[in-house]
């Protein structure tokens, strides 16, 4: 079971290949244009939160962040001090409870078992407001060793989301990063 533990440890030991370092290129220019930022965001499975802390650094006011782990959110508030320490969250993505408006995804989805993702679908629909947004990257691969990371391809991705969300894009991500280029998919996902 990949429990709080797990990651725990993955943390403790530098065992983080899936951490880029930074904010990535496609969630950065997909926020970059959001001009209402008075929006209810989540970055689940956060890690680091680069994506959150470039949210906020932005003008993004309500960005939360989520982890299992505790030492990657002790991690994000030493390098964030400044972050509102009520939307900062410790705590299963499962048991979570709010509502957003846009959910950025980035190495959540395929940390989770594969049993786990139709529960992922649902969990993300009672997340997000009616018309609210499912936005980032999704690996568009099949891995040679045992997960995670966990891949998948364009076609079982469609056939996941299509009776949850409107899938308003789900294409190849031209602006990935280098060693993910070609590999990625990038969505954005209607709440029905």
């Amino acid at each position: 079971m990949l429990d709080d533990q797990y990651w725990t440890n993955r943390y403790i030991n530098n065992e983080t290949g899936w951490d880029a370092g930074n904010v990535t290129l496609p969630i950065m220019q997909y926020l970059d244009q959001i001009r209402d930022k008075s929006l209810q965001v989540l970055v689940p499975g956060a890690g680091n939160g680069y994506e959150a802390a470039y949210a906020h650094s932005i003008g993004f006011k309500n960005v939360h962040i989520l982890d299992f782990s505790p030492v990657p959110i002790e991690n994000f508030i030493k390098e964030n001090p400044n972050f509102p320490a009520s939307q900062i969250h410790c705590e299963d993505f499962f048991e979570h409870q709010n509502k957003y408006d846009l959910i950025l995804e980035q190495t959540f989805f395929c940390a989770l078992l594969p049993d786990q993702r139709e529960n992922y679908v649902k969990k993300m629909k009672s997340l997000l407001n009616p018309g609210g947004k499912l936005v980032g990257v999704l690996f568009d691969k099949e891995f040679a060793k045992q997960g995670p990371p966990f891949g998948a391809s364009r076609d079982e991705y469609q056939k996941l989301f299509e009776s949850n969300f409107q899938i308003q894009t789900l294409e190849p991500c031209y602006n990935s990063i280098a060693p993910r280029q070609g590999h990625e998919l990038f969505i954005i996902l209607v709440n029905k």
